[in-house]
């Protein structure tokens, strides 16, 4: 209760004034679907919100998508295809890929959360969201696991300034910690922690989104442990 009670008075006050001066940046040009590399088989599903589309570089390439493709085409024949829309909370993210009816895949990446954090989702509330996405991802569409992002370091992004970056930011470690607990007891899917220090040298123009070397963290840490789990 006292979150929501800090929470809500800060939100409404400079969450308008960020969005308002927060540069809008578009989703990089490039293919979201296709196959790389050669040997084993991989099929990668990869969903979420506008770091899991790419916003904050111009190219794929250069996002996580298709760093993470890179990588692992390194070792493995990669069938990939990217569903993920700027702006997309994590019910949002799941009614995408209900309407997408995805391929088949053998490991799924989520990035979500940080628009949950801003528009005030309970916690209780968006795990329960976040088991909804897992359940539809192994049950439904046979995803072997699922690698679920951790939320960045939100007190880190330098758009934000004053309350309402501890306020952000203490909300989106809370989620983190929630979420990372959850994962803990679930066998088809693993957290990928976000370790990288952020400043406004590795983010994009607006402050907000990522920039290549952090995509490039990530793509790093998700393709170690597919890796890993899958023998490659």
């Amino acid at each position: 209760m006292l979150h929501r009670l800090a929470f809500y008075p800060v939100l409404v006050t400079q969450g308008p004034w960020v969005k308002i001066t927060t540069p809008r940046l578009q989703e990089p040009k490039g293919p979201r679907d296709g196959v790389a590399g050669d040997g084993r088989n991989l099929r990668v599903l990869i969903a979420g919100d506008s770091s899991a589309a790419g916003v904050g570089v111009s190219t794929q390439s250069q996002a996580l998508s298709g760093q993470l493709v890179g990588l692992l085409s390194r070792k493995a024949r990669v069938d990939w295809q990217l569903i993920a829309r700027c702006g997309d909370t994590t019910p949002a993210a799941l009614a995408r890929l209900k309407s997408a009816r995805p391929r088949h895949a053998d490991v799924a990446v989520t990035g979500l959360g940080v628009n949950d954090v801003i528009r005030g989702t309970r916690l209780s509330v968006w795990l329960d969201q976040q088991r909804d996405l897992l359940s539809y991802l192994t049950d439904t569409l046979g995803v072997g696991h699922v690698y679920v992002s951790g939320l960045p370091p939100v007190y880190h992004f330098p758009r934000l300034t004053g309350p309402l970056r501890w306020v952000l930011g203490h909300q989106a470690a809370r989620f983190d910690r929630a979420l990372q607990a959850m994962l803990d007891d679930h066998p088809d899917a693993t957290h990928i922690p976000a370790r990288m220090v952020i400043d406004a040298d590795v983010m994009a123009e607006d402050g907000f989104h990522p920039g290549p070397r952090v995509y490039t963290a990530w793509a790093e840490a998700a393709a170690a442990l597919i890796t890993s789990d899958h023998d490659l």
